[in-house]
């Protein structure tokens, strides 16, 4: 058998039927293949597909034939050519990867493989090559020593190699006359599910990346798919997953919009600065934290809501271009892939109204630039939104929503108060 540094020859196999299905009633499916190599020796590849798994498990049985010893390797391979993703699914993962000693998974780009290839002896690991939502990976046998490497070659455009093979193989193997040998592995071709991902290799799952912020998108999933189980619709998870989030933080949130309406009640005083320190920005500066000091509002307060969404939002975006549960999944009306942009941007406009709306609850900066600026945000956003996953335009929306209710109730309720606390003339 060929090793990660021969050519492999070509081996015709061999099967009892010309087609196989899985008829009903059947869990298992069997197929056989046989074939023999130049040098005389038997191979049987025993595949065996489950139903509703991804997994085949497949055997390889060495039979020496011959009358002479034999020495050589038994290996598995994946190939894969460099394949540019554009649009959302960029910043997802395409390429190969490794599970170590040292690493669960370990990623391999292919600009890296290009450059050196792989080579280490590894014990219990696995090999992938992933790319949007789905991946293919080769599990061998568990406490076995084995070689894992990497080759490339052909010439993309910028000349460099784009053909990418990754593999591992056996240690030297000695066969007498009418000995043989059994190698075990499991072939993983499908979606990246991350509970059935477990149960194949360890450190498997991983390949359901969702970066830096990975605990906060993994309970998000987690929370998603438990509404879903009830819902039945992603995009109505997604809007639920978002209120229960806002009910979460609706006590710092409310705080925030409580600071926001107190400096609205400053507009006259701050009108006041203005037309007193004109032009002198250092002094008009100074003047309005004196100002903030003396009413004790935090001029950042208002920023909190903003701040706060942030990190739920890119953990929310990757869950969206990570789970595969929600690749293609609609949500009602014109919304038939929640991972995709709006076709025909209807979200983004929704969302950059609700901005606007947002905006004129708001107190306006005190610096007329940076009012300007803020005017111009709502138009920023929608632009920079339009090619977003619609998923994540309905949470923002769904989000900007739930603070534009909050923050008239505690605008209206702030202006109650104090209306209340106004000495009443005789």
């Amino acid at each position: 058998m060929p090793t990660e540094k021969s050519p492999a020859k070509t081996i015709e196999y061999q099967t009892a039927q010309s087609s196989y299905v899985l008829q009903n009633g059947e869990n298992n499916l069997v197929v056989i293949l046989t074939g023999k190599t130049s040098e005389g020796l038997t191979i049987q590849k025993k595949l065996t597909f489950k139903r509703g798994s991804y997994a085949i498990e497949t055997g390889i049985k060495l039979i020496n034939n011959t009358k002479t010893p034999w020495e050589g390797n038994i290996y598995n391979q994946l190939t894969r050519r460099d394949v540019a993703i554009n649009g959302a699914f960029s910043r997802s993962y395409n390429g190969a990867a490794v599970s170590t000693q040292d690493t669960p998974y370990k990623k391999l780009t292919f600009e890296s493989l290009s450059d050196n290839n792989f080579s280490k002896n590894i014990v219990s690991g696995w090999i992938a090559m992933q790319q949007p939502y789905f991946l293919s990976a080769w599990i061998p046998p568990k406490d076995q020593v084995l070689h894992y490497y990497s080759r490339s070659f052909g010439n993309g455009d910028d000349g460099k190699n784009n053909v990418f093979v990754l593999g591992y193989v056996s240690r030297p193997i000695q066969l007498a006359p009418s000995a043989s040998t059994h190698f075990n592995s499991v072939l993983y071709v499908g979606p990246e599910i991350a509970k059935n991902l477990q149960a194949y290799g360890k450190g498997l799952d991983l390949t359901v990346d969702y970066g830096w912020l990975w605990p906060i998108s993994k309970f998000l999933f987690w929370l998603m798919s438990k509404i879903h189980h009830y819902v039945g619709n992603w995009g109505w998870s997604i809007i639920l997953v978002t209120l229960l989030v806002k009910v979460a933080f609706y006590w710092l949130s409310n705080k925030s919009y409580a600071s926001m309406a107190r400096t609205r009640d400053l507009q006259p005083k701050i009108k006041a600065l203005k037309d007193r320190h004109g032009d002198d920005k250092q002094a008009m500066s100074k003047a309005m934290m004196e100002l903030y000091r003396i009413e004790k509002i935090n001029p950042l307060g208002g920023c909190l809501p903003m701040l706060i969404q942030i990190p739920v939002f890119i953990a929310l975006y990757y869950v969206l271009i990570e789970s595969v549960e929600l690749r293609q999944a609609p949500f009602i009306f014109w919304i038939h892939d929640l991972s995709v942009k709006d076709p025909y941007f209807i979200l983004p406009i929704v969302m950059g109204i609700s901005m606007l709306v947002q905006q004129k609850l708001s107190p306006p900066p005190p610096d007329p630039a940076q009012a300007k600026m803020m005017m111009m945000l709502p138009i920023i956003f929608t632009v920079f939104f339009a090619t977003f996953p619609a998923g994540l335009v309905l949470y923002w929306i769904t989000n900007n929503c739930a603070s534009i209710l909050q923050q008239w109730i505690v605008m209206k309720t702030h202006h109650s108060q104090k209306h209340a606390r106004k000495p009443v003339r005789k």
